[in-house]
């Protein structure tokens, strides 16, 4: 059912979250059909076939394609950085992003790897998002806007999309949004060096366990997340829309994602968490998502790399299903 106007700009973002299109359950038949026809015993492949069967459902096509899968990488800055001893700042997520361009991060090599596309957004990183332990992030307006952006980043076209963030901040944002969706203590969701004096503030603007509880989750990312996160949650639910799986990179990618499913809880149904990085906030939130990681790779950056590394079996659960022998050719070959 949709919602009814009010004329404020999030309106049209909870209106998109009340008509998310399905997944092709026909197509998943199909590609149920055709899987028990390859040489194997059905379900042999255990992950892949897993894999294979999502594809599919939200494709819409039985033999899904991976063409053209894209790393996002969205990058911006925070105040709250300030705060955090020996804490990114926006000249150093300036040096990262341009690190990007030149192809010189991990990223960059195993997207290149898997033949994957490679885009960097730069969210205003020398405009850093105002401190949050005294201010809101973003007004109703630009966080709408923000999102718009980020359903914009794939215009280009791409068959799988792979979202990651960069920026000084954008753990303890994500700390503070896991935290008020969830009514915890943000202590509870970081695992930055945050001094006493920064959770207590944190705590006292959060009003610990009552915000999520007072408002709706994208007030919530208005207020406590950033930009990065905004284009995030804009850019899965772009991808809902045109029948794009995505591939939720680390805890930053995944607090963004986490706003959607508070929303509603189909919103992420075409995702899949790319990898486990080791660390208990992101294993918590994936447990919220209901989310189990394709790998365990301890990969602690935020950037798309565990999410462009997870790829790697995602392309090989595409191509065993499309590229095995099925029985009958293997019959017709040893009669031959």
């Amino acid at each position: 059912m949709t919602r009814s106007l009010t004329g404020m700009p999030f309106d049209d973002i909870r209106n998109l979250l009340d008509t998310l299109p399905p997944p092709d359950e026909q197509a998943g038949d199909d590609w149920r059909a055709l899987n028990g026809a390859l040489a194997k015993p059905v379900g042999s492949l255990g992950m892949l076939e897993d894999i294979g069967l999502h594809l599919a459902r939200w494709q819409g096509m039985a033999k899904p394609t991976l063409d053209r899968p894209l790393v996002a990488i969205f990058a911006a800055t925070h105040e709250v950085a300030k705060r955090v001893p020996l804490g990114l700042q926006a000249s150093d997520t300036r040096a990262e992003v341009e690190q990007f361009a030149a192809g010189g991060a991990a990223v960059n090599v195993l997207a290149l790897a898997q033949n994957a596309g490679l885009k960097v957004f730069d969210l205003a990183l020398d405009m850093p998002t105002p401190d949050i332990c005294v201010e809101d992030a973003l007004s109703e307006q630009a966080c709408a806007a923000t999102m718009a952006f980020g359903m914009e980043s794939i215009a280009g076209g791409t068959d799988l999309l792979c979202v990651g963030a960069s920026g000084g901040g954008n753990k303890i944002v994500a700390a503070a949004v896991a935290a008020a969706l969830y009514g915890d203590k943000p202590a509870a969701w970081s695992d930055e060096p945050l001094n006493a004096e920064v959770l207590e503030t944190l705590e006292a603007n959060l009003g610990v366990s009552g915000m999520g509880a007072r408002m709706d989750a994208l007030e919530i990312l208005r207020r406590v997340g950033g930009r990065e996160l905004a284009a995030i949650a804009g850019a899965i639910i772009a991808a809902r829309f045109q029948r794009i799986p995505v591939l939720l990179d680390g805890f930053v990618s995944c607090a963004a994602a986490a706003v959607l499913h508070k929303i509603e809880p189909t919103a992420l149904d075409h995702c899949l968490a790319a990898h486990g990085s080791g660390t208990a906030p992101h294993a918590n939130l994936l447990k919220k998502l209901g989310k189990s990681p394709l790998i365990e790779a301890r990969v602690t950056r935020e950037d798309g790399t565990g999410a462009a590394l997870a790829l790697g079996l995602v392309k090989a659960a595409s191509a065993c299903h499309t590229e095995m022998a099925t029985r009958e050719q293997l019959g017709t070959h040893h009669k031959a």
